[in-house]
């Protein structure tokens, strides 16, 4: 019924502002209609379906970040053009940690989409300024190592070199190493 919709399009838009990955130009705030106990755990039901899809097609707007609680876990770090920052690659992305630090400002050369991307969190207030530089608010996942160090550091960057490890090893050399070799 157009209530289950009304419901379902208020629950994505919440979850949606949450996350924070995605840029929202709805300027209403859908209101939940009032549904009956068991509409209303129809729509959850239905909503948890397509919540569990939606990233398989590529969608992960509404994703808030995972850290890893492996053991294994890999904590990977940039220190570079003034910032310190901390995150680790996941299946979903790569994550930067609360508390990270970007650089205040951009090169000349930055591409336009890494420009845009810091513009969209700092609306959002994913990172805000502190001092002579920028802090993310919350963990926050990126598409790639390289969006995520290009965004830390106002620079076009490639995130398997720039991402360390505590021993001072890659990015690049942690994955190779991870993946069996294969053998004819």
């Amino acid at each position: 019924t157009s209530a289950h919709v009304r419901y379902l399009e208020a629950q994505l838009v919440e979850r949606a502002k949450e996350a924070k990955r995605a840029h929202i130009d709805n300027g209403n705030v859908p209101g939940r209609p009032a549904l009956s106990e068991a509409d209303r755990a129809d729509a959850e039901s239905f909503l948890a379906d397509l919540l569990s899809i939606l990233p398989l097609v590529g969608l992960n707007a509404f994703d808030r970040p995972r850290r890893s609680i492996a053991k294994r876990r890999v904590e990977l770090h940039i220190n570079a053009r003034g910032v310190r920052a901390r995150g680790e690659d996941a299946p979903g992305g790569f994550i930067v940690f609360a508390g990270s630090e970007a650089a205040a400002g951009e090169t000349d050369s930055v591409h336009a989409y890494l420009h845009e991307a810091r513009q969209d969190l700092i609306k959002q207030g994913v990172l805000v300024q502190k001092a002579d530089r920028l802090v993310f608010t919350q963990d926050y996942t990126f598409s790639s190592p390289s969006t995520a160090a290009g965004v830390l550091l106002g620079r076009s960057a490639n995130g398997r070199t720039e991402w360390k490890d505590a021993q001072g090893r890659i990015l690049k050399s942690i994955q190779e190493k991870a993946v069996p070799e294969v053998t004819s």
